[in-house]
């Protein structure tokens, strides 16, 4: 889309990734508690029965606590504008954003598509039932919450 933005690319043979990196005018400094949209200057066209997932760099979340607000954001096979990066700065220091930094990965995963039918039949019961919100032993639930 823009002549300066960086093709996503897979940093290691092994990756599950394609590291997506900013293209900006200016760089932006997103505040604690603060949050940007950081456009990467690129707009693809994903295989038909796939979605693209950007997710956020385990390094930046790490070292300067800042990571993709919507994680995993979604990218629909028919979505053609510019791929763009919700990022949040949970730091407690200002994060810089330059132009041709790293900011988030790409994953393009299969979707499966069904068929939504209204019934009156209740759906079969399990072990867990409607428990949710820690209830299979996560959060609260050493509480009785």
């Amino acid at each position: 889309m823009r002549p300066d933005a960086q093709l996503p690319r897979y940093a290691t043979e092994g990756a599950a990734g394609l590291d997506l990196a900013a293209t900006l005018d200016a760089p932006v400094a997103i505040p604690p508690g603060g949050r940007a949209i950081v456009g990467t200057g690129i707009a693809i066209h994903l295989p038909s029965g796939t979605e693209g997932q950007v997710r956020p760099r385990s390094g930046l979340a790490a070292r300067h606590g800042v990571t993709v607000l919507n994680a995993p954001g979604t990218i629909d096979e028919d979505y053609r504008g510019e791929v763009k990066v919700i990022l949040v700065n949970h730091g407690a220091e200002p994060f810089r954003i330059e132009s041709g930094d790293r900011i988030a990965q790409l994953v393009v995963q299969p979707v499966l598509r069904v068929a939504v039918e209204e019934t009156a039949e209740q759906a079969p019961e399990t072990a867990r039932g409607a428990g949710g919100f820690g209830s299979t032993g996560g959060f609260g639930s050493e509480r009785g919450e």
